[in-house]
């Protein structure tokens, strides 16, 4: 029996009292906690955030939405018109910037491998499912020829801004121009790869790539990138941005943007540091026959800044939370001991698609932890088994099934290298022996008797940080601290809150963290291989991109620099293993265990449709809002 089968039976079953919570929790006499981190809070004039439940008695009445105001008249969110989140927006908003470094604003500003197209929209979409770019503003993509030097795309001509002005190819070059000028993490990073952004017309874009000393294209795979990465602007109102911050770099940055002109099917609502707020533009150009043909289902899209997992997941079986993007220990027991209706992309485990690796970065700056013999010892002695199975509730292969190294445990991917070749460097976790051993070899000893290892007179001693709240990686730095002591290494967690744990990642100011790799992408696995062991990422002032642990090594650089322009695949063969030689002798990082890119279980009790493994859709388990994961919105319907 199919998921949905099975939980449609226990939707019926558990309905009443679904509801029953849901009018227990409305009406605005109550909110579930929130995430104790600074911000403005509510400011003046705005109204009280909506209950968690998205107040049940406007949804019994079905009061229509209220937009006569710029803050929105939050208590006219009906339940039956609301799509509620879970474990995708931790902490209060900065801003609606997409060139900040720092907006912590993740509902609306999210490019990463599948960018996050609720607000701010990009050329394409990917599809982790199949590897492919799917059009949104953009129709269609080629490269001029067979050199790769160029490329031209083709726009939506339907495509328009939320004030109803046309979207055209002089947008996506000013978008381009102001990214490099104000030196966003874009502006950085992509000059590597491209030359220019040009407009040919209205509707056509020229892309060149920049060129290395022999006249080829430096990256066509990062060019791709940027096609589904890249949040295009109105030129227009970049212009009057700029024009208030006298085109200031910094003032450019910091500007809030909360007067926003976007493309995407939503725009900003409401938001304080209890919820946020997402209204659909009634006007949204998708609904044009070019692209969607009809607006999406839900009217508002919301999310409550709950104070960890276990709120987000209490709110998801009470039915107030429909789509959870966090990890929920044992799954399954929630439709079958529980009998919720609950469903999952897959039936059975790891009940996601598993894509990616969170990982344990050291920083090599650090005194100690520049020693590749400190980083291996502690990969080695932790227990990799009690991760899986305590910290991720078996909800990952083991290492034993899929063999460590730099690719997801995808079957394409693991196709790439050679793991004969890189067999005797694995290490299975738990060899307390072994790794005592190599430290004792290289003469890292404990000479003053007191359980520490020391390393030019210090001791080993090192504090290891991911965010407070996020339970699964808490739980994994427990054990990995705790592995550490049977061999001599003192290692303290510490689990801050979500901003203060990004500032420190982005501008090296750790130790130890954990943190995930990208999973699926159109340019993985070569841009993973560069997010473990690129040296370009490891000096950047605020680093966004990848490398967390500094590492530099000039074979690895070499090897990562003809990857994107060979073509031959046993010759790729050969790179990527040679380059998980590399990682699995030297250890910058060692991933903790395999997962999917996005958590994805939803409650069915108000709304069905949602994409599911075999289902026909083609539409990924990326939570509704990533890459062509946004076109389960159009699908969705109420639950009679």
């Amino acid at each position: 029996m199919k998921a949905r089968s099975k939980r449609l039976v226990a939707l019926f079953a558990t309905l009443a009292m679904t509801v029953s919570l849901l009018a227990g929790c409305g009406g605005g006499t109550s909110e579930p906690a929130s995430s104790d981190t600074s911000g403005s809070g509510t400011e003046a004039g705005q109204e009280e955030a909506p209950d968690a439940a998205g107040d049940a008695d406007a949804a019994d009445t079905g009061d229509a939405a209220d937009t006569s105001t710029a803050s929105g008249d939050v208590n006219s969110t009906p339940r039956n018109e609301t799509l509620y989140f879970a474990g995708q927006q931790w902490g209060t908003i900065n801003d609606w910037n997409p060139f900040s470094a720092n907006s912590n604003n993740a509902m609306a500003i999210q490019q990463k491998d599948s960018s996050r197209t609720l607000i701010y929209e990009t050329l394409f979409m990917f599809n982790m499912l199949d590897g492919e770019l799917y059009p949104l503003l953009a129709t269609d993509w080629a490269w001029d020829d067979d050199t790769m030097t160029s490329l031209t795309i083709n726009l939506n001509p339907d495509a328009h801004w939320s004030d109803g002005s046309a979207l055209t190819a002089e947008d996506v070059a000013y978008t381009w121009d102001c990214n490099v000028k104000y030196e966003s993490s874009l502006g950085v990073d992509f000059p590597n790869y491209i030359e220019s952004i040009t407009a040919v017309d209205d509707t056509t874009v020229a892309i060149k790539c920049a060129l290395d000393d022999a006249g080829n294209p430096t990256n066509p795979l990062k060019v791709q990138q940027l096609l589904q990465q890249m949040y295009i602007m109105q030129k227009a109102y970049l212009e009057t941005v700029e024009a208030r911050n006298d085109s200031d770099k910094e003032a450019m940055k910091l500007d809030k943007m909360d007067d926003l002109i976007a493309s995407g099917p939503y725009m900003p609502f409401y938001d304080d540091d209890q919820k946020v707020v997402f209204i659909r533009d009634e006007n949204y150009w998708g609904q044009a026959a070019s692209m969607w043909g009809k607006l999406p289902t839900p009217k508002y899209i919301a999310h409550v800044i709950y104070a960890d997992n276990n709120a987000g997941q209490i709110a998801l079986t009470a039915g107030e939370v429909d789509v959870c993007q966090q990890f929920i220990t044992d799954v399954q027991k929630l439709w079958e001991e529980e009998g919720l209706p609950i469903t999952t992309y897959i039936d059975e485990p790891p009940y996601g698609q598993c894509a990616t690796m969170p990982s344990c970065w050291m920083n090599v700056d650090v005194e100690g932890l520049d020693q590749a013999e400190v980083r291996k010892a502690i990969a080695m002695a932790t227990d990799f088994d009690q991760v899986i199975a305590s910290a991720m509730s078996n909800q990952s292969p083991t290492f034993k099934d899929v063999p460590r190294s730099t690719m997801n445990p995808t079957d394409g991917e693991q196709a790439l290298y050679d793991q004969a070749a890189v067999k005797d460097l694995q290490f299975a976790g738990n060899d307390v022996d072994g790794a005592n051993a190599l430290l004792d070899e290289a003469g890292i000893v404990d000479s003053d008797g007191d359980g520490i290892r020391e390393y030019n007179g210090k001791p080993l001693s090192f504090k290891a940080e991911c965010p407070d709240g996020w339970t699964d990686w808490m739980a994994s730095l427990e054990i990995v601290a705790s592995s550490a002591k049977n061999i001599g290494i003192d290692i303290q967690t510490y689990f801050p809150d979500t901003n203060t744990f990004y500032n420190d990642i982005t501008t090296g100011s750790f130790e130890i963290c954990m943190n995930s790799p990208s999973g699926s992408s159109i340019t993985n696995p070569w841009g993973r291989c560069m997010q473990f062991l690129s040296s370009q990422y490891a000096d950047l002032e605020v680093n966004w991109n990848g490398n967390w642990s500094h590492y530099r090594n000039d074979e690895a650089d070499e090897i990562l620099a003809k990857i994107p322009l060979e073509t031959d695949q046993a010759t790729l063969k050969e790179y990527y293993t040679r380059l998980n030689e590399i990682y699995l002798t030297d250890v910058p990082s060692f991933a903790l265990m395999y997962r999917p890119e996005l958590f994805y279980a939803v409650n069915e009790s108000v709304w069905t449709g949602y994409p599911m493994k075999d289902d026909g859709s083609n539409i990924p388990p990326t939570d509704c809002t990533d890459g062509y994961g946004i076109a389960a919105l159009y699908n969705l319907t109420l639950v009679e």
